[in-house]
């Protein structure tokens, strides 16, 4: 049985996901997750921080398979941001939640994926550069922090406004990701050797 946390996150996706976002009330929230407002009210305290934590759980979806698509991928460091890459963008274009916020204007959620979305950069660029940290110790970490928040950001403006391919949008970042940080003739030290 989920938590009442838990009910009440899925009670406020599923009213994104419907594209009832913007008219959905805390009352309509906490009725369907069967709680009483109060309840809401306590775990959240207003709509936005409600939003806000439901956007962090579905953060944490993508935090999970974009690190386990980069951990698997042998190669350089571009081929493993080319699988993360590769795997958020396909996730993102099936996923339900991202869908209703980038096609429902009037729910107000496109917003933390653009204008408010440096929490989330942070996020991604954090999981990133400390994924290719693991891999390749010897790299600088201020240097991998901002190639890896280059990455994060090309790949959220590809999300938002898809102009390629994913598959290429995957394999541009891959290399600049190399070219940024000279990795090309650099496999990770577990990575098979031919």
């Amino acid at each position: 049985m989920p938590s009442v946390r838990e009910a009440l996150l899925q009670a406020a996706r599923d009213a994104a996901v419907a594209g009832a976002w913007s008219t959905t009330r805390m009352a309509d929230v906490a009725a369907a997750a069967g709680v009483s407002r109060q309840t809401l009210y306590n775990e959240f305290g207003t709509k936005d921080a409600l939003a806000e934590a439901l956007t962090h759980r579905e953060a944490e979806h993508f935090l999970a398979g974009t690190s386990a698509a980069s951990r698997r991928t042998p190669g350089d460091a571009g081929d493993c941001t080319r699988a993360a890459t590769l795997w958020a963008l396909h996730e993102a274009r099936q996923n339900l939640l991202v869908k209703a916020a980038l096609t429902d204007e009037a729910a107000g959620l496109l917003p933390t994926l653009t204008t408010r979305s440096a929490g989330l950069v942070a996020l991604f660029r954090d999981n990133a550069a400390a994924v290719l940290r693991e891999r390749w110790p010897d790299l600088d970490p201020g240097e991998v922090a901002w190639v890896a928040e280059m990455a994060v950001r090309i790949t959220v403006s590809h999300l938002v406004v898809p102009t390629e391919a994913a598959e290429v949008t995957a394999d541009h970042i891959a290399v600049l990701v190399r070219r940024l940080l000279g990795t090309s003739a650099m496999p990770a030290p577990d990575a098979p050797r031919p």
